[in-house]
């Protein structure tokens, strides 16, 4: 663990906090669908990821209140990007499930996203990039703890 009363530790957490920071924003900005938030770009990278789920679920896994995800649900299917299911064990709740249209705008605005990271990345070196291919597990991971 670091540790941020070492100079070199707390030196490099910010740097890597800073960093991330920078390329999330500039990454949001390389969007396919305009039409689409962040947010909703998000909810339908998370069912893309971990599969159908209850608003109450996704609010979770996206960190926002339910009421807020219940909104942004219903714009998600009135964009025809998610279509909402009884749930299998309580009929008081649904299960959020993303359409082969919501599939489709993932699919371009990740190709979009992955060919600007590939350009900028070709600024690197050779040793530049290895370092960078093995970090991103790591990231991978903190991204998901």
């Amino acid at each position: 663990m670091p540790d941020l009363s070492s100079g070199a530790d707390a030196v490099a957490v910010n740097a890597l906090r800073t960093a991330v920071m920078r390329l999330s924003r500039r990454l949001k900005h390389q969007r396919a669908d305009e039409s689409l938030s962040p947010t909703e770009m998000s909810v339908l990278g998370t069912l893309a990821r971990c599969g159908a789920a209850s608003p109450g679920e996704l609010a979770r896994r996206e960190h926002v209140r339910p009421p807020s995800m219940t909104r942004i649900v219903a714009m998600l299917e009135a964009k025809g990007l998610v279509r909402l299911d009884p749930h299998p064990e309580d009929r008081r709740q649904k299960i959020v499930t993303q359409t082969e249209q919501a599939e489709s705008v993932l699919a371009v605005a990740r190709e979009k996203r992955n060919h600007w990271l590939a350009e900028l990345a070709g600024g690197l070196d050779e040793e530049e990039w290895a370092k960078l291919r093995e970090a991103a597990p790591v990231l991978e991971k903190l991204a998901h703890l």
